[in-house]
């Protein structure tokens, strides 16, 4: 019994942590929050984010950002594109500042910088741990909805 109890805060921690949901649960943002970046750009190249899901954030969107531009607000299990012009982007997460709730007064900004070649399709992952809070990471193996 001891066992259990010493170790039940150990996994109530991990639940905290998100993780990838299966491909055939990701859905696409709706067209009425991706907000940026949806054009074609002639020798650019297109940004792929996924969005976990978990309980830490879990009722409310964030903003993806591009070139401190937003472009999209993400939910849970959901997935956006972005056509980008080619050279250095700043891929951004943040608080969505269109929401007047709690979700959009709490602190969050992380910027990453990614080298974007003519006709390249890079991919991320917006994930949520118990220790650092919400990232934005590359993907290595992104899931099958593109």
């Amino acid at each position: 019994m001891r066992q259990f109890f010493a170790a039940l805060p150990l996994v109530l921690l991990a639940g905290c942590s998100s993780f990838r949901p299966d491909p055939e649960n990701i859905t696409p943002v709706p067209s009425d929050r991706l907000l940026a970046f949806q054009e074609e750009h002639q020798n650019g190249g297109r940004l792929i984010v996924n969005r976990d899901m978990g309980l830490m954030g879990g009722g409310c969107y964030v903003a993806i950002e591009v070139d401190r531009k937003v472009a999209a607000r993400i939910g849970m299990a959901e997935v956006a594109s972005f056509n980008v012009p080619a050279g250095t982007r700043v891929l951004g997460l943040t608080i969505d500042k269109m929401d007047d709730t709690l979700c959009g007064m709490g602190r969050l900004h992380k910027e990453l910088a990614v080298k974007v070649t003519p006709g390249s399709t890079q991919y991320f992952q917006v994930v949520s741990e118990n220790r650092g809070g919400f990232d934005t990471r590359p993907d290595a193996n992104p899931p099958g909805l593109q």
